[in-house]
């Protein structure tokens, strides 16, 4: 998530400046086509382009507004799962009376944290994180935690040996891991280390915790719609392509009232405009894009890794630790 005031206009040219270097030929090409060899006939109407381009903003403007809403709901999924986990962190705590216990169902959260949101940063074949605009951005402003230590590792700082084997082997780890929450709660139950009451606030919040892992799951396993997402980029493309051509005789006639040096000279302004408009098109295209997968890793994700370390840290506050993990520092303003 980028969390600066705005990002720098250079940023931003630099992410896409790929897409400017093809605006740059489609702008140039028929410019010169037009104005050095005479081809007057690749002009075409601007009323065309005009109506192609109208077309093109509502699609751009409602993929946008999709891939935002489905940002805002991954938010709104981590932003449930820290408060309902200082609950969980309160209820080990006062609830029962061994803190070896305690701390048992504290760190095996920890590890159910880890196990979902490397799930969630694993790659998906429709998401947009290893296109080359977005790695390269990537590799030179932000690094993904999850990139720089392996799951069984992460693991391995909060289970014991025996489940942290069983874990390693299981499909599902974060539905196993809580499964594992509910075995330990059931025994404590038989046990009679909890009364019915405990037992059952335990397993409500166990249950709500499953249903945020639903949610989580079902935003990063069901992308954008590929049938709206394709037709968004044919549109993008075919209008930034047909805008020069469209561009050509309205500047062309600019010359009949244009005195002085840029007389007749007109023409050779629809490769800045015609770049600067497509520019604009293919811009929003790919914001649309980079945020369409909330939690694949991009610069505008959801910061689930600094959001499963604030939870850590109030956690481990709660059992009287002091040798607590540091928040990351953003780096050029991204906190993942």
């Amino acid at each position: 998530m980028y969390i600066g005031k705005s990002y720098k206009l250079s940023e931003f040219i630099i992410w896409t400046r790929k897409s400017i270097y093809v605006l740059l030929i489609l702008g140039i090409v028929p410019t010169v086509l037009y104005e050095v060899f005479d081809l007057k006939w690749l002009g075409i109407s601007w009323t065309v382009v005009a109506l192609l381009g109208t077309a093109t903003a509502f699609i751009v403007g409602f993929k946008n507004t999709q891939t935002y809403n489905r940002t805002v709901e991954a938010q709104q999924i981590w932003t449930f799962i820290l408060n309902t986990s200082r609950s969980w962190g309160i209820m080990s705590r006062d609830f029962i009376n061994d803190p070896e216990k305690s701390k048992q169902l504290i760190y095996r959260h920890f590890a159910w944290l880890a196990a979902l949101r490397y799930e969630m940063r694993s790659y998906r074949i429709w998401e947009a994180s290893q296109k080359k605009h977005n790695a390269e951005y990537q590799q030179f402003y932000y690094v993904i935690p999850e990139n720089e230590i392996s799951l069984e590792d992460e693991l391995s700082k909060f289970l014991p040996p025996e489940e942290l084997e069983y874990i390693l082997k299981t499909k599902n780890k974060a539905t196993q891991l809580m499964a594992l929450q509910s075995k330990t709660l059931k025994k404590m139950f038989d046990d009679e280390e909890i009364v019915l009451l405990q037992f059952v606030d335990f397993q409500r919040t166990i249950k709500d915790f499953y249903a945020q892992q639903g949610r989580s799951e079902q935003l990063k396993d069901s992308p954008y719609p590929r049938q709206y997402a394709i037709i968004n980029t044919l549109l993008v493309h075919l209008f930034c392509f047909l805008l020069p051509f469209g561009l050509l005789k309205e500047f062309d006639k600019m010359n009949e009232t244009i005195t002085g040096i840029a007389q007749g000279n007109m023409v050779w302004l629809v490769i800045p405009f015609s770049v600067i408009i497509s520019w604009m098109y293919t811009s929003l295209g790919q914001v649309g894009e980079s945020t369409e997968n909330p939690f694949e890793g991009n610069a505008n994700d959801v910061p689930i890794s600094q959001i499963s370390k604030i939870i850590e840290i109030d956690l481990r506050e709660m059992l009287g630790e002091t040798d607590l993990p540091v928040l990351a520092e953003a780096q050029h303003n991204i906190v993942l």
